[in-house]
């Protein structure tokens, strides 16, 4: 029997994992939490094989905290969710110890295969996520559109933006226009959609 924690903030989705992974006879949910602070300390108690998580979590630092759980439960394998196909994603959840890295539109029977897999030690990234990781990464975007629009990604607003990055206001309500410009996009929320959905973040 493989033993698995979900950790996955949205309710339906995590209801939705927990009811395809328990259809299946040799896979067993002990547990599933909404957010990422207490997965060290779950996961030492409880032990699982396989820890299937959203590695956007709001409000959490989801790669710091795998970092340190495969030092405190090495013996579980990390299974990601991400939306972020690009390569940048990939490489710092490979860094972090995750073993599979999968889109969150992997079929079900797919990611029962997927957990599967993990849980026998193999290293799993599914066909989407890696022509995705291929892609150029930047796009039409230089280095520092990117790093605004992914300090806009976090929610911030413009002001706080230009503190984080050390810019002046004015510049940072610049590159957010060319960034609009660029992707051919109505507001940073779709610029956002569409950079993540390209491989640019």
């Amino acid at each position: 029997m493989i033993r698995i924690m979900i950790v996955e903030e949205m309710g339906l989705l995590r209801g939705a994992l927990r009811a395809v992974l328990s259809s299946e006879d040799d896979l067993e949910v002990i547990a599933d939490l909404s957010d990422g602070a207490d997965v060290p300390a779950v996961a030492a108690r409880e032990r699982p094989d396989v820890l299937l998580v959203d590695l956007e979590l709001a409000g959490t630092d989801m790669l710091a905290v795998l970092r340190r759980l495969t030092g405190e439960v090495p013996g579980c394998a990390v299974l990601a969710l991400s939306r972020q196909r690009s390569p940048e994603a990939l490489q710092e959840a490979l860094l972090a110890g995750v073993r599979g890295f999968i889109g969150k539109d992997v079929p079900p029977a797919e990611l029962a295969r997927l957990v599967r897999a993990v849980a026998r030690g193999e290293r799993v990234v599914d066909p989407v996520a890696a022509v995705a990781a291929l892609r150029p990464t930047s796009g039409p975007l230089t280095g520092r559109e990117r790093e605004v629009l992914r300090a806009a990604a976090m929610g911030l607003p413009s002001k706080e933006i230009a503190r984080t990055l050390f810019l002046a206001h004015g510049t940072v309500r610049n590159h957010l226009s060319v960034i609009l410009r660029k992707t051919g996009t109505r507001n940073r929320m779709e610029a956002i959609r569409r950079a993540q959905q390209e491989g640019w973040l």
